[in-house]
């Protein structure tokens, strides 16, 4: 099959049925599982499960679904569909949660992963559509690249929805995907294109447990990074990937995922510098400044702008503190700045005004600044 365009391009490939792959079994060992949690996903299921049967992987893969207790007709589409897959050579293994609560995606996801064998999984989310060669050439880049989780780019539907976001997941440059993990965007290649081998998704740790509201991706993301994990995409679109009201990532609290961001922060970058900068003077600047551990408030020298009203301001005070005198902290222009800077200012909004503000200092990312918003 033809392989898919660049991001943003068509996705269409030709809908043939796969000639059956050589079935697992004593001695042959599954090279992937692909990895499917699934909570009343009657609606998208029927798609999402036909784009694995249309893979051109050629070699050993098998399917692992956990059905965490759907009421709908989730469970008879995942029978319907084993004996499909099963039939052109693909194992199907089917775990469930039969109580009448769901346990959470965090524990679908550990279940189906440890039902499975294979020695790559590639995670799939029961309302997205895998391009007929996503574990083709995801499983090449495993391959090369053992302590990463390979991403690839995506198609977003509907179109027009998140197209910032959407830019930002497929335009990251190779060095971005390691400096940009501290934004609101946050992993900086999503959860459903996610593929890594199985030895090192077990290093890693699987999955927060915690349920609703936890943000189970973004956890294992940052253990990830501070497990010394690489970060790498497949420059293909191989993943239609939805956005609706139900999806699992509207019911996290958005000051729950502040403040993992700002511990992370923390942890990796300002535990390492003496000084420095928050660029933005506003609300976001202040909303991180008040959020950082007290030794970490007394690294910043200032705060710097564009705004002419905050500058003449000339100080931000900081009246919620407990210590006496209460904290003020400068206010400056951006050219007057000292570096290195946290920066507060969105990205992709200013119409380029800000991209080209940083551009003119001659900064290294992940060295003299990293971004946060």
């Amino acid at each position: 099959m033809a392989e898919a365009g660049r991001a943003g391009g068509s996705p269409a490939a030709a809908r043939r049925p796969v000639p059956p792959r050589p079935p697992a079994g004593p001695g042959r060992a599954v090279q992937v599982s692909v990895i499917v949690p699934v909570h009343n996903s009657e609606s998208w299921l029927d798609e999402c499960l036909k784009s694995v049967w249309e893979q051109d992987f050629k070699e050993t893969m098998e399917l692992s679904v956990f059905n965490d207790a759907s009421k709908d007709g989730s469970a008879e589409i995942i029978e319907k569909w084993k004996t499909k897959l099963e039939g052109a050579g693909v194992p199907v293994i089917i775990g469930s949660n039969e109580s009448s609560q769901p346990r959470g995606v965090g524990f679908a996801k550990n279940q189906a992963v440890i039902q499975s064998s294979g020695t790559y999984l590639c995670f799939l989310d029961s309302d997205d559509v895998m391009m007929p060669q996503r574990v083709r050439l995801q499983h090449e880049a495993a391959i090369q690249r053992p302590n990463s989780i390979i991403g690839c780019q995506v198609r977003r539907e509907p179109l027009e929805s998140t197209e910032r976001y959407t830019r930002w997941i497929n335009n990251l440059t190779e060095e971005e995907l390691l400096t940009q993990v501290f934004t609101s965007h946050g992993p900086t290649v999503i959860m459903p294109t996610w593929f890594c081998s199985r030895e090192w998704f077990f290093h890693v740790g699987k999955f927060d447990e915690g349920g609703k509201g936890v943000p189970e991706d973004l956890l294992f993301f940052y253990k990830h990074i501070q497990k010394g994990g690489e970060v790498f995409r497949v420059n293909h679109c191989l993943l239609l990937y939805r956005y609706h009201p139900q999806a699992a990532t509207h019911s996290v609290l958005e000051g729950t995922i502040w403040n993992h961001r700002v511990r992370f922060l923390e942890d990796r970058v300002l535990s390492s510098w003496t000084s420095f900068t928050i660029w933005n003077a506003g609300k976001q600047g202040k909303k991180l400044y008040r959020s950082l551990s007290p030794a970490n408030q007394k690294k910043v020298t200032a705060f710097c702008d564009v705004d002419e009203k905050k500058i003449t301001r000339g100080f931000y005070t900081y009246e919620e503190s407990e210590v006496r005198p209460k904290p003020k902290i400068p206010i400056c222009h951006f050219r007057d700045a000292t570096p290195p800077f946290i920066i507060c200012v969105k990205l992709d909004l200013t119409g380029g005004v800000f991209e080209t503000n940083l551009n003119m200092l001659n900064l290294k990312e992940g060295v003299d600044y990293y971004h946060f918003n």
